[in-house]
Formats: C-alpha cells, sequence, structure tokens
C-alpha cells in the first residue's frame, strides 16, 4: 500500500461523476465544479453513483497522475458535510479504507506551559 505526504491537501468531490471520464473530464471538473486549481500540489478525490470505486487526480511537477481503487464487495462512507470538504492525509487513508471519517473524533491538542 502507498502513503501520500502529510502536508499534502486533498479535496473531495462530493457528487459521484461518470467513471468513463478520465484525466482531462477530472481536472474540468476541479476547475468548474470546485472552483479549485488541478495543477496545485494536492489531490482531488472522486467516486462513482455506488461508491465501490474512487479516483484520486493529482499533479506532479510535469504531469497528472491518476489512481483508481475498486472494491469488490463492499462500499466506500462518503462524507457530505462541506460543499468542496477538506481532508487529512490521514482521514483520506481512512477513507480508502473504508473507515467513517465523520465518526472519528480525535482528542484535542492540548499545550501546557508548566507541568503540575
Amino acid at each position: 500500500m502507498f502513503r501520500f505526504d502529510e502536508g499534502l491537501k486533498v479535496y473531495l468531490h462530493r457528487p459521484a461523476v461518470d467513471f468513463r471520464m478520465g484525466i482531462n473530464g477530472l481536472a474540468l471538473l476541479v476547475e468548474k465544479s470546485l472552483g479549485l486549481n488541478p495543477f496545485a500540489e494536492c489531490v482531488y478525490v472522486f467516486r462513482n453513483q455506488r461508491r465501490t470505486r474512487v479516483k484520486i487526480l493529482g499533479w506532479d511537477r510535469n504531469g497528472f497522475w491518476l489512481l483508481l481503487k475498486r472494491l469488490e464487495a463492499d462500499k466506500f462512507v462518503w462524507p457530505d458535510e462541506a460543499a468542496v470538504p477538506t481532508l487529512t492525509v490521514e482521514q483520506l487513508h481512512w477513507l480508502l479504507e473504508g473507515i467513517n471519517v465523520a465518526a472519528v473524533r480525535r482528542h484535542p491538542q492540548r499545550v501546557y506551559e508548566h507541568v503540575g
């Protein structure tokens, strides 16, 4: 299994897309539907209607790459909060593993001045 770098921005396209769409079509969706730059240093995540497939589009210095994950028997749990949800890289990995990102809550980060 591959891992994305921790600092990478991750954007989800909430509505399902036609999975016959390739790199050019998805890049146009990033521009038109999300209002974002497909050439930015981030990844864009798309799903099909049945939530059994995910495509991840990214730009790397001089070209696009496209990843596809297909589930054989399960469905992805797709967050439906914001218009253009952003995830952390860790949340993206959870999503790809089938974990409901909206249900996972971390302890808040604490900053202390002194002990005791």
